[in-house]
């Protein structure tokens, strides 16, 4: 028993630091995107401004302009980086990602269409890509039933509709007025340019409902890690907590999708990161929401001021180019592993 102890007060330890560090990056990244841009606050004057002082410029550009964006970047990153850890824990499979197994792409193809189609707005995009996700999601499932679900047959199923919801996608943009297609842009890589308290508000009650059920859910996934014999023979009803699992992570990114657009690879890539940062094979899920903070709000510091003058480019364009090399390089080093073997 104590040498048990013993062997994980490290591992603990580390994953502590991480989060701490983690925390401090995302903390110092959502400073300097609020005060930085063509109006620069210093960091008194920010501060200031954010506990309720300042003059009454700089709180409209904090409060009105900035915050928002930063604030729900926050929170949709929470939402993908959990998703995106959650289902390729579930699958066993690092390319069980929403983006990578169409849920996204069906969300991006429901929005446009309802955008160019049928000339929809608001909130009626918004909850156009929140069914399109979850269609796509029971689309898959139920296609990769048999007797059973099998993860191998999900993803497969998923990459296959991924690349339908690509050619949809490629043929509404031709079909549609060039206005309207940039405007579609947004639901195709997804842009936090848009963000709002209102949209915050949706976020937040959804984490709040969804957050506790991750928490509830993470100790049957752990056991289903162990294989589904052993997990039943530990009393988890294997396909039941399956499911259950797969709702909640349909949710998270559905929503965030609904509100965003699909923010390319945040989802794919925090948690394999978080679990290098931390070493071991565990869930991770903190550091994986944590690591999506920071992915995001870096990218969308990099879209509004480092990748053009003048012109601020969709947070999912930066994360895409980050994200594009992790999947050949993951691509490329299963293929050698598979030969290997």
């Amino acid at each position: 028993m104590s040498t048990s102890r013993a062997s994980r007060s490290p591992s603990s330890a580390r994953t502590l630091r991480i989060i701490i560090g983690l925390v401090v990056v995302a903390v110092a990244l959502a400073l300097v995107s609020i005060a930085v841009g063509a109006y620069t606050l210093t960091l008194p004057d920010l501060l200031a401004t954010l506990f309720g002082g300042g003059t009454s410029s700089d709180r409209f550009i904090v409060v009105k302009l900035r915050l928002p964006r930063v604030v729900l970047g926050v929170l949709v990153a929470v939402a993908f980086g959990l998703a995106g850890a959650l289902f390729q824990s579930l699958l066993r499979n690092a390319l069980a990602s929403p983006d990578i197994i169409g849920i996204s792409g069906g969300a991006s193809v429901a929005a446009v269409l309802s955008l160019l189609v049928f000339g929809a707005t608001g909130l009626a995009v918004s909850m156009s890509a929140l069914v399109g996700a979850l269609a796509v999601a029971f689309t898959i499932y139920l296609l990769s039933w048999r007797s059973g679900m099998n993860g191998m047959r999900f993803v497969l199923i998923g990459v296959g509709i991924a690349f339908m919801a690509q050619a949809v996608l490629g043929y509404l943009i031709t079909r549609g007025d060039v206005r309207d297609a940039q405007q579609a842009l947004v639901w195709m890589v997804g842009g936090l340019g848009g963000a709002s308290w209102g949209d915050i508000l949706i976020m937040a009650v959804s984490l709040a409902v969804l957050l506790p059920a991750v928490a509830v859910l993470a100790s049957k996934l752990r056991m289903l890690q162990l294989g589904d014999d052993l997990a039943a023979g530990l009393g988890v009803s294997v396909q039941r907590s399956r499911l259950a699992l797969i709702v909640v992570a349909v949710a998270l990114v559905a929503i965030a999708t609904a509100l965003v657009g699909p923010i390319a690879f945040v989802a794919f890539v925090s948690a394999p990161i978080a679990r290098r940062l931390i070493g071991g094979g565990g869930l991770a899920l903190v550091p994986s929401a944590l690591v999506a903070i920071v992915l995001v709000l870096g990218a969308d510091f990099i879209a509004q001021h480092l990748l053009t003058t003048g012109t601020q480019v969709p947070t999912g364009i930066v994360t895409g180019i980050v994200g594009a090399p992790y999947l050949l390089w993951l691509i490329s080093t299963t293929n050698r592993e598979g030969r290997a073997s």
